[in-house]
């Protein structure tokens, strides 16, 4: 895996050295010597991951990793610092700061290339979904998320997996701290059952179980949907490094070192927290914009959006299975005549209903979208024209026969009727767009013709 790296060290053999280690591996590295630089080359460059050192002088690390994190154009870079302090005091500092690991020289590596290959991975994949929030934003249908950081790490459930039972009680009473509910396990069947049956936020494994290992409920968590996403927390031995880097190539997000420091256990915890619940906020947002930027508000029915780009692909199926697909197109009669005599309250009132009826009155897989004001469409995949004659007259109906309940004082009832256009295609060279045009020419016909009746589009005989 290929990635931008960018190198922060005041020293420059430690600069070389690290850059060297990294390019044989195909790294694209670039280089700082100060805070200041370093925050410009983030901006610049966008590199993937930064490495940091943090005795600089001037601007120290856990400053430059606080406004790397503090910025939302920046806050999803992952950041390791790289640096000759080893007291836990500063690694949990350093992870308050926001940083994603803390790797004391000299460094081992196997565990940065370990831990820069992970955090890279996870970076394409949030880069993918703060691109989707972007496009959406540029909608105008939703807000941004906000910083990670803002994130909530309380309350959180979590799944602990431990046979020693004082490793067990102090780690499940430390992550207590934040008001989690912790659910605990020793075997590595029992804890897939209960990862696979409750909502986690965080899965914390140990690595060394007397009879089982540990990364084999990696590997489970990680090959079923339901728990694909879920963070894991590995606890390893000190020295244990070939098994933190295949706990962290089998998908493992961090790792603790066992003597566990409770602060230490607790920051990267809230960590891979505040990234779950950050991710699905993301992802939360993008499903919303989808939905906002392809349905219709008033009458929860599809949109243009939805039509022209699902109509094309449609017909296309259709010529290419020689099956037919029949076009609707539908307006309200006189519906201005019902803004004017009772409000826009009950004209929105009155394309609801219509809404309701045109989609109880049709088949499941059949689209309704309304184009805009009172025009609406029905796509009818594999419909011929007497077929689509039938529908447009059935719905034409539900909608004349009987009056429509409003909200208005002294009109409890009004009535509603539609006139209806049809166009059938499915032919060698037919396009959505010459589709709708028929559909809308035999609309403005049945409009002439008298209103409230259905009008199919000359070519219908010929194409039945």
């Amino acid at each position: 895996m290929s990635a931008r790296v960018l190198v922060v060290d005041d020293v420059l053999p430690n600069v070389k050295l690290l850059a060297a280690k990294l390019t044989r591996e195909y790294f694209n590295v670039i280089t700082a010597f100060n805070g200041p630089e370093a925050l410009e080359m983030v901006h610049r460059e966008s590199p993937d991951i930064v490495l940091l050192d943090v005795m600089m002088p001037g601007m120290d690390g856990f400053e430059v990793c606080e406004r790397i994190r503090s910025d939302p154009a920046t806050m999803h870079i992952p950041v390791v610092m790289v640096t000759a302090l080893s007291d836990v005091a500063d690694r949990v500092r350093g992870l308050e700061a926001g940083a994603d690991d803390f790797l004391t020289k000299p460094v081992n590596d196997i565990a940065l290339f370990a831990r820069v290959r992970s955090l890279v991975r996870l970076k394409m994949m949030m880069d993918e979904w703060r691109l989707r929030e972007n496009t959406s934003g540029q909608f105008g249908v939703i807000e941004r998320s906000g910083t990670l950081l803002n994130e909530s790490f309380e309350r959180a459930r979590i799944l602990v997996l431990e046979d020693s039972a004082l490793d067990l009680d102090k780690v499940t009473e430390t992550l207590q701290r934040d008001h989690n509910s912790v659910m605990a396990t020793d075997t590595g069947a029992k804890a897939l059952e209960r990862a696979l049956t409750n909502e986690l936020d965080l899965v914390v494994v140990s690595l060394t179980l007397v009879n089982e290992d540990g990364l084999r409920l990696c590997s489970q968590l990680r090959s079923h949907e339901r728990t694909r996403q879920v963070p894991i927390l590995l606890m390893v031995d000190e020295g244990d490094l070939n098994h933190v880097a295949k706990g962290l190539e089998l998908g493992a997000n961090d790792y603790v070192i066992k003597p566990i420091d409770r602060n230490e256990l607790l920051a990267r915890a809230r960590t891979q927290i505040r990234r779950k619940r950050y991710q699905e906020r993301l992802r939360a947002n993008y499903e919303q914009s989808l939905s906002m930027a392809l349905t219709d508000s008033l009458t929860g029915v599809f949109n243009r959006r939805y039509v022209n780009a699902h109509l094309p692909r449609l017909l296309e199926r259709a010529i290419d299975s020689q099956k037919p697909v029949a076009v609707l197109m539908f307006d309200i009669d006189h519906f201005k005549v019902v803004n004017d005599s009772y409000g826009h309250t009950i004209g929105d009132e009155v394309l609801r209903e219509v809404s309701a009826r045109a989609s109880r009155n049709l088949r499941t897989f059949d689209l309704v979208a309304r184009l805009g004001g009172e025009e609406f469409i029905v796509i009818l995949p594999d419909t011929d024209g007497e077929a689509a004659l039938i529908v447009a007259e059935r719905l034409r109906q539900r909608i004349a026969d009987v009056p429509f309940t409003v909200s208005a004082v002294g009109a409890d009832e009004i009535s509603v009727t539609v006139s209806i256009g049809i166009s059938v295609g499915g032919r060698l060279g037919d396009t959505a767009e010459t589709l709708i045009r028929r559909a809308d020419e035999a609309l403005y016909e049945a409009k002439r013709s008298g209103r409230n009746c259905v009008i199919a589009d000359a070519r219908i005989a010929i194409d039945g």
